[in-house]
């Protein structure tokens, strides 16, 4: 499932890691690919990600297994990072002159023997570019965060056409499965109608959970956690286990 909103802050990253989280603990085997250079996926994971660190970027553009960077998160058994590190902003040049370079990603990912899966996230950078490109080209469903403020719908459009752009010519089998709406402010009718216009408009994708504006969810990478382990009973977490069901209960009703 490839997160993918080229909005920065609307909650890729935060969606991306405590799903993860909320399914591994529920016996499901999950990896996390971070694909923005910023790591920032890698350090709520616990999973180390300096400069030296071998990273995607080698699996990009040095053809390294994926195998040989997938770490498992410490205290969390069946989750698994892929980290990001920062020399992964460069990759987007480098990868122009790559033979096949938006299926790279994909290549590594079908090759991928170091552990049987039953979920693999990819957390996008805020950006339509090739590592976006690459992300989209591995994945079968795409996740779309949007956030409960006025911008909410800008530049969803050419998101949505890129999406097509890479079904018609790349990957038949994308689409775009889940919308999930994040910093949720129930005291606004703002986020209200945010949500409404959302609902009307793509409408059973969107989940039912809504992941509210939750200081816990904001505090967790600094303790290199997900919510799901850092506080389990703040409204966050429990919204981001009601998401990872829904996602699930969907999987199996698709299966």
């Amino acid at each position: 499932m490839t997160i993918a909103n080229q909005k920065g802050g609307v909650g890729k990253t935060t969606s991306a890691v405590n799903l993860a989280a909320a399914l591994s603990m529920h016996g499901q085997r999950v990896l996390v690919v971070d694909l923005d250079p910023q790591g920032n996926a890698s350090t709520a994971l616990a999973t180390e990600h300096r400069g030296d660190v071998p990273s995607v970027y080698q699996v990009l553009v040095d053809d390294l297994p994926l195998a040989d960077i997938v770490k498992e998160v410490p205290d969390m058994p069946g989750l698994y990072c892929a980290p990001a590190t920062i020399a992964l902003a460069g990759a987007e040049i480098e990868l122009v002159s790559l033979v096949a370079r938006e299926a790279r990603l994909s290549r590594a990912l079908k090759a991928f023997d170091g552990v049987e899966l039953d979920y693999i996230f990819v957390d996008c950078p805020p950006s339509l570019g090739l590592l976006t490109v690459n992300a989209l080209c591995a994945g079968e469903e795409v996740l779309i965060p949007i956030q409960c403020e006025y911008y909410a719908l800008e530049g969803l459009t050419m998101l949505l056409e890129n999406v097509e752009l890479v079904k018609a010519h790349l990957n038949p089998k994308l689409a775009v499965s889940t919308i999930l709406l994040t910093m949720y402010d129930g005291r606004t009718r703002l986020a209200s109608q945010v949500a409404e216009e959302v609902r009307t408009h793509f409408g059973s994708t969107v989940l039912d959970s809504v992941i509210p504006r939750s200081v816990r969810v904001s505090e967790a990478p600094s303790y290199e956690q997900s919510v799901i382990t850092y506080d389990p009973g703040s409204s966050g977490a429990m919204a981001y286990i009601e998401a990872a069901r829904e996602i699930a209960y969907r999987g199996a009703a698709v299966a």
